[in-house]
């Protein structure tokens, strides 16, 4: 099984989710925000996460993704493993990178620490990970959008108009300047 950055954003989002969404669907949007993940990144995520039943989405305003289950129901292996679905849609924990002469040595130690950490993470409920977040008393929030002081722009003094019978422009100068 390869766990990588996917993955751990993966978790991530869905903590964060897991924390959010008994406010309604949770938007993509405010968990860039709140985590600095790239908001076209969350998309590709959560279209595996949904592709796998995690998620469900919600379209429209007020819309984005809640749990398809309940957060004790979701394993972090089932994350993981959704999230690092290769293209080919085969899970990457069936996959291995070293041909079958490269790897034989070592084949059988890859496959037990596969399987040790594949059932390490099916025993931890995302439910778990939600209350050991909750226990650090920090729970993200939507950062603050800084208000901009308010610009003091100098007060213009009124305009005043020229006296009667002094021309107000080039033009009226000119016509002015014929006619004498």
């Amino acid at each position: 099984m390869r766990l990588t950055t996917r993955s751990r954003f993966a978790l991530t989002a869905m903590v964060d989710v897991a924390l959010h969404c008994g406010d309604g669907p949770v938007a993509l949007s405010a968990i860039s925000e709140r985590h600095g993940i790239s908001l076209s990144y969350l998309e590709i995520l959560f279209s595996a996460l949904r592709r796998a039943g995690l998620v469900v989405s919600t379209r429209g305003p007020g819309g984005g993704y809640a749990l398809a289950k309940s957060a004790a129901d979701i394993t972090t292996a089932d994350i993981a493993l959704a999230a690092e679905e290769r293209k080919t849609r085969e899970p990457a924990a069936t996959s291995d990178a070293m041909s079958v002469h490269q790897g034989a040595m070592t084949h059988e130690l890859w496959l037990a620490f596969n399987q040790t950490l594949l059932e390490h993470l099916s025993s931890v409920p995302l439910a778990e990970l939600v209350e050991q977040h909750l226990a650090t008393g920090y729970v993200p929030q939507k950062k603050p959008v800084p208000v901009p002081a308010p610009k003091h722009y100098p007060v213009q003094p009124k305009r005043q108009l020229p006296p009667e019978g002094v021309p107000n422009s080039v033009f009226a100068l000119a016509a002015a300047m014929r006619w004498r």
